[in-house]
């Protein structure tokens, strides 16, 4: 028998972000989840460092990667949208959560479960570590937005910072401290 799971996951390159304001430069599902898989390891060593938490660096890397698989079939729903009321997110979830289950459905039942916890984000001790990766990347192409000229991304930016500081997680405030800085720099800067 053949499965699609993971060729439905390497069209991830093909999911646009930030579809509802004008883009400088377009990023993909693909593009953007490597990022949050990024930070979210980034945190959870930050958190493992220098807070004496016990995280599991390289799982917070792996649900990062897989913490928007739903959007390969939903797309990607626009922040106001998604969170306009309680009910249009209820719905939304609901519509996630039976995307999730298609997407396993493409793989072997012996591997489903394994699947299941990364699709997911069962795991509670690191979801929010993925979480707040997510708004972190989402906040750096806020800035690159606004570095190209894009002033599109000005409310976007403010109002994920915002909601990053009110987050109040250590490990992130760590990173938005020692390292979103150098995001603002160009490359014969850095």
């Amino acid at each position: 028998m053949s499965y699609s799971f993971f060729a439905m996951v390497s069209r991830m390159k093909y999911i646009d972000r930030w579809a509802l304001m004008r883009n400088t430069e377009n990023e993909s599902l693909d593009s953007h989840s490597k990022e949050v898989a990024v930070i979210a390891h980034a945190l959870a060593l930050i958190g493992n460092r220098r807070f004496g938490k016990s995280y599991n660096a390289d799982r917070a890397a792996v649900l990062g990667l897989y913490h928007d698989a739903h959007e390969i079939i939903t797309g990607d729903m626009p922040t106001p949208v998604k969170y306009q009321n309680k009910d249009i997110l209820m719905a939304f979830k609901a519509v996630e959560d039976s995307a999730n289950e298609k997407l396993l459905s493409k793989l072997p039942a012996d591997l489903q479960d394994d699947f299941r916890d990364l699709i997911t984000e069962n795991d509670d001790e690191l979801k929010h570590l993925v979480k707040v990766a997510d708004k972190i990347s989402a906040l750096i192409k806020c800035i690159e937005e606004r570095k190209a000229g894009n002033t599109e991304f000005i409310e976007a930016e403010k109002a994920t910072r915002k909601r990053i500081e009110e987050a109040d997680i250590p490990e992130a405030n760590v990173f938005m401290e020692e390292f979103l800085p150098a995001y603002e720099q160009t490359l014969d800067t850095l």
